[in-house]
């Protein structure tokens, strides 16, 4: 995709001034440290996508077995979904189940920042490694077995245990 072209990867509501929605959007952004709520909108969009295309391997039933297999092992790899959770699990998805694998929240739940707001600091200035590369994406989503490679990057002031910004619990 070129930049600067007018297609986007979400929907804005349909009724743009509803007080409890507003509410309930604006928690999220301070909960989960995002930037605006266009990358609320863009989670919310990715769940819908999921949660379509549960629906539609749920009605092609038996035609469609390796294809929700695939589907299924994708969000379990991603941590969205659980080992033992099947494709009807999918259409019970919350939001919050897609903001959680965000790396900026791993991050932020690892203790690489004090703050959600920290945490996506640290990854747009390059302080964070995924894997041992440095990664300046704060909503590239987290698979279960890359979590544990997440880490300062070595040549980063804030691989120093000592330095002023680290959080204290570590």
């Amino acid at each position: 995709m070129a930049l600067g072209s007018n297609t986007k990867f979400y929907e804005t509501p349909n009724h743009p001034y509803q007080g409890e929605r507003i509410g309930e959007e604006s928690g999220l952004l301070s909960q989960y440290g995002l930037k605006n709520k266009e990358e609320l909108w863009r989670a919310q969009s990715e769940l819908r996508g999921y949660r379509r295309e549960a629906r539609e391997l749920l009605g092609q039933a038996d035609t469609g077995v390796y294809e929700a297999d695939e589907f299924l092992t994708r969000l379990k790899r991603l941590g969205i979904l659980d080992d033992q959770d099947g494709l009807d699990d999918i259409l019970s998805l919350d939001v919050t189940d897609v903001l959680e694998r965000r790396l900026q929240t791993v991050a932020y739940r690892k203790g690489l920042g004090n703050t959600p707001k920290q945490a996506r600091q640290f990854i747009v200035h390059g302080h964070v490694t995924v894997d041992g590369a440095r990664v300046q994406t704060p909503s590239m989503k987290v698979a279960i077995d890359e979590e544990s490679t997440i880490a300062f990057d070595e040549t980063s002031p804030l691989a120093d245990e000592l330095h002023p910004e680290r959080a204290e619990d570590q």
